[in-house]
């Protein structure tokens, strides 16, 4: 039996065995190799690795936790449960594994729109956030897909980068046509029926009327679907410093808080560690003081 398993190889399942893996704890990770930005070609705003591909930055805390120990082994967890103190996870290779502790750093899924041709540029000169990948398309003429409430807001924020940003679609509330009028940012009241692509490149949209607007970038909000299932499995919701409702059981990174980026994931499943951690030492220490009758 693990002192700790993690499920989920990404940026805050790492991070949790990295800190818990140097405080000598025996971990695995359990990684199914679908992070959020994969699809990307490199990750930003994280200090000292800003351009980094993230599979270069997951092979490098790989590394780290095996430094320290640590195991890490490609798998998808299909079933967690409660076994006496402890937990049994099992593993879509009929497999099974048991731990003491659980943390969960299964990540979401970006569910896009119905937009032909959306899909395809996903990560590419298609994103969501402005923070990641607003440097990259700066100055360009960039739209922002009104699908949903949040668009508006994104809108505003994507100005920031470019002096040319369009929204576009058919609803939107008078107080953020306001707002983004303000702001320079232009409006046309159609939804986008397709993505237009050539060479390779994202060259505009086509609307619901027929009409085609050129553009080099998109943004859009997205759904954010939790990979929760383990989650729900065994009851567990998210409280703080990385604990869930249910003894044993821990979170972080997007699995409960779809808005972290790379950087605020990592840091996020480095406290879970350190909780995990500091909860161990205590359960030692009061089994220690009964077997010492203290």
């Amino acid at each position: 039996m693990y002192d700790v398993v993690v499920v989920g190889g990404g940026a805050a399942g790492l991070s949790a065995a990295l800190v818990l893996s140097r405080a000598r704890r025996s971990v695995l990770v359990i990684d199914a190799g679908e992070p959020r930005n994969q699809p990307a070609a490199h990750m930003h705003g994280f200090l000292s690795r800003d351009g980094m591909p993230p599979g270069e930055l997951l092979a490098v805390g790989r590394k780290e936790i095996a430094g320290y120990g640590g195991e890490v082994r490609a798998g998808r967890a299909v079933s967690a449960r409660r076994e006496g103190t402890g937990f049994t996870v099992e593993l879509a290779d009929g497999d099974s594994v048991s731990a003491r502790r659980l943390v969960v750093t299964t990540g979401l899924r970006d569910e896009l729109p119905p937009i032909e041709g959306l899909r395809e540029r996903w990560g590419n000169d298609v994103a969501s956030c402005p923070y990641c990948h607003g440097w990259e398309v700066r100055d360009q003429p960039i739209g922002v897909l009104g699908t949903d409430p949040r668009g508006a807001h994104q809108a505003l924020l994507v100005r920031q980068w470019s002096d040319d940003v369009v929204y576009f679609g058919s609803q939107l509330a008078e107080e953020d046509r306001g707002k983004l009028l303000a702001r320079g940012v232009g409006i046309v009241d159609s939804d986008v029926v397709k993505v237009l692509v050539d060479n390779d490149e994202l060259v505009g949209v086509e609307l619901a009327d027929g009409s085609c607007v050129k553009r080099s970038a998109l943004f859009v909000p997205t759904v954010f679907a939790a990979n929760d299932g383990l989650l729900a499995q065994l009851g567990a919701e998210h409280t703080s410093d990385g604990r869930t409702t249910v003894p044993g059981v821990y979170a972080a990174g997007n699995v409960v808080d779809p808005m972290a980026q790379v950087i605020i994931a990592a840091a996020q499943g480095a406290k879970a560690g350190m909780t995990v951690n500091n909860d161990l030492v205590l359960d030692e220490a009061g089994a220690q003081r009964r077997v010492h009758g203290l």
